[in-house]
């Protein structure tokens, strides 16, 4: 007879997640994962696999949690361009708010840490980053339909600025004790939608 899993594998997998995004993958040992998640190896790894797949896991959690609000929020009805700024300043407070700032932003994290040598983190990174653009170019578009933006402007680049931007804002205030250099930047790039 098999044994009942003593333990819910989705608060394990949030409590994963809580520490790869304050530590990091590299420096989150198997024996950690233990330990914070208070469950046998052995049940870790029958569940979840090794520490990379958990990871991914992980990552595939935040993924599913953390985007959906963009959607909603750029895909609302009535004027886009509002929208639009306030993403870009949710991004920029949320990056100068003690806690979101010192472990930023677990996509972006995941980027700069893995994505340079791991192509299954590689991709999750890219489809998050392409789901945030397309949603920014689509509001941009809608923007310009609606005579909100100037006819010259651009949506696909405006988009693509606009998600390097928040990207950066997201690491540089995870170092940067200054909430000016992260609202500055977010207001200056704002008023290229003018």
């Amino acid at each position: 007879m098999a044994r009942t899993k003593e333990f819910d594998p989705d608060a394990a997998l949030r409590a994963a997640l809580e520490l790869f995004w304050a530590r990091g993958y590299e420096a989150t040992a198997m024996s950690d994962l233990v330990e914070h998640l208070g469950i046998g190896r052995a049940s870790l790894y029958a569940t979840f696999g090794n520490k990379h797949e958990l990871y991914l896991k992980a990552m595939d959690h935040y993924l599913e949690t953390r985007d959906p609000w963009i959607v909603e929020e750029l895909s609302t009805p009535g004027p886009a361009l509002p929208a639009v700024r306030a993403l870009v300043r949710r991004f920029a407070t949320e990056a100068m708010t003690d806690g979101e700032r010192l472990n930023g932003c677990f996509v972006t994290n995941s980027a700069t840490e893995l994505g340079p040598h791991d192509t299954a983190v590689a991709r999750r990174v890219e489809l998050s980053w392409e789901l945030i653009e397309t949603l920014l170019h689509g509001a941009l578009t809608r923007a310009r339909a609606g005579g909100e933006l100037p006819a010259d402007r651009d949506p696909r680049a405006l988009a693509r600025m606009l998600l390097v931007l928040m990207q950066g804002i997201r690491v540089v205030g995870k170092v940067s004790s200054d909430p000016a250099r992260v609202r500055d930047a977010a207001e200056q790039a704002l008023g290229l939608l003018d």
